[in-house]
């Protein structure tokens, strides 16, 4: 639920980032304003509570692996849409859900699950139907970026299951205090990003944008220290269902019956996913113990 959550937030956060663009703040502009706000916000938390930012020496190493991964995301992200088309770059960037159900038996240490792979398929072409992307004559650096993304993402979600010690608070603080030199470097190379002034044109709009980052990048870290990355990956594809539907109701975007049938696989493919975990769990439990 908690994934779920997450992913409903981000693939809102997506359409009202939409309408910032549309009221003239650039892309890079709401990532960096949107981090930025969410930091200071965490630090006044912080401070206001008196809450340590200490973080278990045993969950450094993992606890900066997903700062650095997070960043790459974001990144790698928004770097790739300046040279294919937005639908392309989501298309590709889903496949980490692959990419964790393959790597999970190597890093978790569990058996290799075939079901767990079909899946997963199921969901990214549910995914690649909902979005529709436009192949054609593509920049392969920007095939390239989204898939540093994709690898990224992977890594992010293996990172943060390793930070059970580490409170949600201490994670978003680490993780967003990285993001933002990241972002000003890319604001800068591509000339775009905004004076603060600029917040002005859409203020609503800008403050929804913080809102649902901040509550969702809560619900996924506090996902993932509560169930494999394997089972949160997949749950996570229904973010952009969430972002198209969030289109359709705030921006008036038509869905075809080829959307609709994708989003029926990934709802489809996620409830798969649950049922199945639950019953490994459940026979896990009663398991007799030698």
């Amino acid at each position: 639920m908690l994934a779920l959550g997450g992913a409903s937030a981000y693939g809102v956060n997506i359409v009202f980032a939409r309408m910032a663009a549309d009221a003239g703040i650039s892309g890079v502009s709401v990532v960096f304003y949107r981090v930025l706000l969410m930091l200071a916000a965490v630090a006044l938390v912080v401070i206001v509570t008196r809450r340590s930012l200490i973080v278990p020496k045993e969950e450094r190493l993992a606890v900066l692996m997903l700062g650095l991964a997070s960043t790459s995301v974001g990144v790698a992200y928004i770097s790739s849409i300046a040279f294919i088309p937005v639908t392309v770059a989501v298309v590709i960037f889903y496949t980490y859900p692959i990419l964790i159900v393959l790597l999970s038996p190597m890093i978790d240490e569990g058996g290799r699950r075939p079901e767990l792979l079909v899946i997963a398929f199921v969901a990214f072409v549910g995914v690649a139907l909902v979005v529709g992307p436009a192949f054609g004559e593509l920049d392969w650096r920007g095939i390239a970026l989204a898939a540093v993304a994709s690898v990224a993402g992977t890594l992010q979600f293996f990172a943060a299951t390793r930070t059970r010690r580490t409170d949600t608070v201490t994670k978003v603080f680490w993780i967003n205090l990285m993001v933002v030199p990241a972002s000003v470097a890319i604001g800068l190379a591509f000339g775009a990003l905004a004076p603060p002034g600029a917040l002005a044109a859409a203020p609503v709009v800008m403050l929804l944008v913080v809102a649902t980052f901040m509550i969702a990048m809560l619900l996924q870290l506090a996902a993932l220290v509560r169930a494999p990355a394997v089972v949160i990956g997949l749950a996570f594809c229904a973010e952009p269902l969430v972002a198209s539907l969030a289109s359709a109701l705030l921006l008036g975007e038509r869905l075809g019956p080829v959307q609709i049938f994708g989003g029926a696989l990934v709802i489809g493919a996620i409830a798969a996913n649950v049922l199945i975990e639950n019953k490994r769990r459940r026979a896990a439990r009663l398991m007799p113990v030698e």
